[in-house]
């Protein structure tokens, strides 16, 4: 985990100049808020301090998201979070709010129709009434009817319609303010000043003449310890217009309304909670009521307010009583599902988690073995916790690791061995003459090309005398470091014999046997040496000589060539061979050129080489030319004839003009 100093350190550098301002107004802002000071500009500051800190909390949700989200395993988790968790919490909220409403409509669907239903209870008394008096005999005095009539429906009605009173009038100016859809009768509820009532009117032709009957029962509190015995607490809120518009005041109908009275009782309360989802249910019903005036008109319906609390339980019990005592089981039932279904989310939920940290295990992981092959690290390996693909992307991540830090090693012992090798070959530079004799009426070149970094190819100029020259060449067998190292030896082993005192006049033939003793006993069986070598005298122009095994040299003059082929055979296979010297009487402007089966090897895309006769046709070409202009054009000659820039042997030319 980054320490919090970095995090800071990372946040301060983050903050634009936008981003400074507007926390020295915001610091501002909240210095003069809880100053308590007052002004236009002081107003203005503080609102250009709310604006600013509206502005750093969106920068700061921007800045924490881009943190939040660039780990794999965060943005896996808030997006496991949104796909799986998000859904079951909205359709969670979702059922919650409908059960919501439904509670509240149920409750007050419930509440409206006991009120409905007291209504239709009056009316029923009032209709009653009605037959009674139509059926009175006429024998019986009115007084003693009404009577009978008037304890009969309080008998039956009071425990619905408490405090009920029953008048029969001959005449009723309330009547004749009814409506003209309610001339036949009216049964609904009447608001009298602050007092609300349940009124029943009725007309009646009796054997007493017409008369009027008038069923009033006050809405007070005994009326609502018996209204709706389902809900809790119930209120009727009676409204009055409201000239103005407040806090306090109500919108209905385009009409604005305020407080009048509110009707309760106090005994009503809530039932004890039976669970943590037995919550509150509070809901408003409204109804409307007839207005009677102080001069007993009747006036337009005024809106009443029937608010009530109430339980989840309660209103299940009234929900499922057509079942009986199923309803609980149905209850019961979907509580189980419910938890059920929050038991198996929540099971989802860690699955989830778990699966997303095991992917962000292997991905951290594999992120921090980065790390440390950004620092040049390959002995890290990441840890292999399972099987899987994750597992597999794991070990062949371990495998890559291994494979560079293979590869690296053997590219340093690569880099090792070029640098010995480059160290022999600036040795070898050594060995091969760094500056031409001198020898009068002699012209010296040599170009030697190896096929690798060094080569098996040898040629030396050794002045024995001032007017004596010896010239060699040699062709190791094999190529590289080998034949390198053989090269040396007999280059050591020639000039020791050549430079020993009174050696100018051994014979060629003596100094190519002791050269062949000497890499027998120093050698293996498979190792051996071509070698030509020559001892010119300028002064008597006499050519002594002795080939090896050696490709034949050849001396030009006046467009003829001699092959120099006097000798024996190749150095290093017969212990005490004897060779044989030969002699050529060198003429004016002759040309020798020796050389390495390199230089005839070539072969051209038809698979034929380029030959010791091309090579002596080529040389004869350019004999006119100087040492150099005929060494490398020779050495052009063969690579032309191959075209192509791969060399498969070491190339060795030397050429000496004889003037």
């Amino acid at each position: 985990m980054t320490p919090l100093r970095v995090q800071l350190k990372e946040f301060w550098q983050r903050l634009s100049a936008p981003d400074l301002f507007a926390a020295g107004l915001v610091i501002v802002g909240t210095a003069l808020f809880l100053l308590g000071r007052s002004g236009r500009v002081i107003n203005f500051l503080e609102y250009l301090a709310l604006l600013s800190a509206g502005y750093l909390i969106i920068r700061f949700i921007g800045w924490w998201r881009s943190r939040l989200l660039w780990s794999l395993r965060n943005r896996l988790i808030v997006a496991y979070l949104f796909i799986a968790l998000v859904p079951v919490v909205l359709t969670a909220v979702l059922a919650l709010f409908s059960a919501l409403i439904l509670y509240r409509q149920f409750g007050g669907y419930i509440l409206s129709q006991d009120l409905q239903r007291r209504v239709n209870i009056i009316d029923a008394g009032s209709e009653q009434v009605v037959a009674a008096l139509e059926h009175a005999a006429p024998s019986m005095k009115e007084e003693i009817a009404e009577r009978i009539i008037s304890d009969q429906e309080h008998a039956v009605y009071d425990k619905h319609l408490p405090s009920l009173t029953i008048e029969i009038t001959e005449h009723s100016s309330l009547f004749s303010q009814l409506p003209e859809n309610s001339k036949q009768g009216f049964a609904g509820f009447v608001q009298r000043e602050k007092r609300l009532y349940l009124v029943s009117l009725r007309a009646v032709n009796t054997p007493y003449g017409e008369r009027f009957i008038h069923l009033r029962a006050p809405v007070g509190t005994p009326f609502l310890s018996s209204l709706a015995v389902e809900l809790g607490p119930v209120q009727l809120v009676l409204l009055e217009p409201s000239a103005g518009a407040g806090a306090d005041t109500l919108k209905l109908n385009g009409q604005t309304y305020e407080t009048a009275t509110t009707v309760s009782d106090r005994h009503r309360t809530l039932p004890e909670q039976r669970g943590f989802w037995d919550m509150d249910v509070a809901g408003v019903t409204r109804f409307d009521a007839l207005v009677e005036g102080p001069d007993g008109n009747l006036r337009t319906s005024r809106p009443v307010l029937a608010r009530f609390a109430t339980r989840p339980s309660q209103l299940n019990s009234r929900m499922f009583a057509s079942v009986g005592d199923l309803g609980l089981v149905y209850v019961y039932t979907l509580g189980v599902l419910s938890v059920l279904f929050l038991l198996l989310e929540v099971a989802a939920l860690i699955t989830g988690v778990m699966l997303t940290r095991r992917i962000t295990s292997a991905i951290d992981g594999l992120y921090k073995a980065t790390v440390f092959i950004q620092r040049e690290d390959y002995s890290h390996h990441v840890r292999i916790e399972s099987r899987d693909q994750l597992g597999v992307l794991g070990e062949s991540f371990n495998l890559m690791t291994d494979s560079i830090r293979k590869s690296l090693e053997e590219q340093k012992q690569h880099q090792r061995l070029e640098n010995e090798i480059s160290i022999a070959r600036e040795v070898q530079n050594q060995l091969f003459p760094q500056k031409l004799p001198v020898v009068p009426g002699v012209q010296l070149e040599a170009v030697c090309k190896a096929a690798r970094m060094v080569s098996g190819d040898y040629y030396d100029f050794i002045q024995l005398t001032p007017t004596r020259l010896a010239i060699a060449v040699a062709d190791i067998s094999g190529k590289g470091i080998s034949a390198a190292l053989l090269m040396a030896s007999l280059q050591a082993a020639l000039r020791s014999q050549l430079l020993a005192p009174g050696s100018a006049d051994l014979s060629t033939g003596e100094l190519v046997s002791r050269l062949n003793n000497h890499l027998v006993r120093n050698t293996g069986d498979d190792r051996f040496a071509t070698f030509f070598i020559a001892i010119y005298d300028s002064a008597s122009r006499i050519l002594r000589y002795t080939n090896a095994g050696h490709l034949p040299s050849f001396c030009i003059c006046d467009g003829a060539a001699v092959a120099l082929e006097e000798g024996g055979m190749v150095l290093g296979v017969v212990e005490d061979y004897e060779y044989a010297e030969g002699k050529h009487v060198v003429p004016q402007n002759a040309t020798l050129v020796g050389y390495s089966d390199g230089l005839i090897e070539p072969e051209n895309v038809y698979g034929e080489e380029f030959g010791i006769h091309r090579l002596r046709d080529a040389a004869i070409r350019l004999h006119n030319g100087s040492p150099r202009v005929v060494a490398m054009g020779l050495m052009q000659a063969a690579d032309e004839w191959a075209g192509t820039p791969e060399q498969a042997d070491d190339m060795t030319v030397i050429v000496a003009r004889m003037q």
